[in-house]
């Protein structure tokens, strides 16, 4: 879908963040917005924010981990607009203290971040590609993973990535299949400076407390300071939107906005898969530089 002016896109976790970038991004290209986020006073702020500088859109405040929330938000676009055009499923959380055990991390944390992470995802794609492809138009669907789902990592985060991923890849082969005129990508951003480590401000009573970093052990504390810090330094979420455009109307289906390193860990994991030899550890700092302020790399 090369020509997006005119188009509708809705974009979850549009409040802040990627989100927010992606739809700068989609109102330059003169898209209509549906805008989506948990957090309603970030969504207005954002919704003004883009309706004064000239963009056309509406805001709908939307948990992704509530199926009927996401049934409510296809509904608003569709009666809105008649049609949509782009999706994102973007919205993501994580908590403070990635790297902690599998076996150490609170099953509270594993259902919160599978619930918005993967299932809103899910949902995103169950409400609005049956209504894209009665509508015969073009369309294309984007689902936000990350780096993380294409390493590895025994933590909720990273496996409700590679759900992303596994998942988008077989969307995208079973619309090839059908010959239909809505295609798929997945989005893996490396590390981009967004509140993501922030996110259990808006983490719902029911999946328990946000975490209590001070009763974390040292290191756990440690690397979650480190992560926090190499987000600050990493790419400017307009980074990931140019690549999300261009990744649409280059139909491609890795999006991939990331440092080298990064890109680096994930051929070497590529590696140990293809030689079926064990995986290679690596020391923690080596996934998170000091700097990472340049551009990724053109494609």
């Amino acid at each position: 879908m090369k020509d997006l002016n005119g188009r509708v896109a809705v974009v979850t976790g549009a409040g802040s963040g990627i989100g927010l970038a992606m739809a700068n991004h989609f109102a330059n290209e003169g898209m209509k917005l549906v805008l989506a986020d948990v957090d309603a006073a970030a969504l207005a702020r954002a919704h003004d924010n883009l309706r004064a500088s000239g963009a056309t859109g509406i805001a709908c405040r939307t948990d992704v981990s509530v199926e009927s929330d996401v049934k409510a938000l296809a509904d608003a676009a569709y009666a809105q607009y008649g049609a949509v055009h782009v999706v994102c499923n973007n919205a993501g959380v994580a908590t403070p203290a990635l790297r902690t055990l599998a076996w150490e991390t609170r099953l509270s944390d594993w259902d919160w971040i599978h619930k918005v992470n993967f299932m809103g995802v899910l949902y995103g794609v169950r409400e609005f590609v049956p209504r894209m492809l009665a509508g015969g138009d073009e369309g294309h669907i984007v689902n936000t993973a990350s780096v993380a789902g294409l390493i590895s990592g025994g933590n909720p985060y990273f496996v409700s990535k590679h759900a992303v991923a596994c998942f988008t890849e077989g969307l995208y082969k079973d619309l090839k299949e059908l010959g239909a005129k809505v295609s798929a990508s997945v989005l893996c951003p490396g590390l981009i400076r967004t509140s993501i480590v922030d996110a259990e401000r808006n983490r719902p009573a029911e999946f328990g407390p946000a975490t209590d970093i001070g009763a974390l052990p040292a290191n756990i504390r440690k690397m979650s300071e480190n992560f926090r810090a190499a987000l600050d330094a990493g790419f400017d979420p307009s980074v990931v939107a140019a690549a999300v455009v261009s990744g649409i109307q280059q139909d491609r289906f890795y999006i991939v906005p990331a440092q080298q390193h990064l890109l680096d860990v994930i051929a070497l994991r590529m590696h140990d898969i293809l030689e079926q030899r064990n995986p290679t550890l690596l020391p923690q700092p080596s996934l998170m530089p000091a700097t990472a302020t340049q551009g990724p790399r053109a494609s």
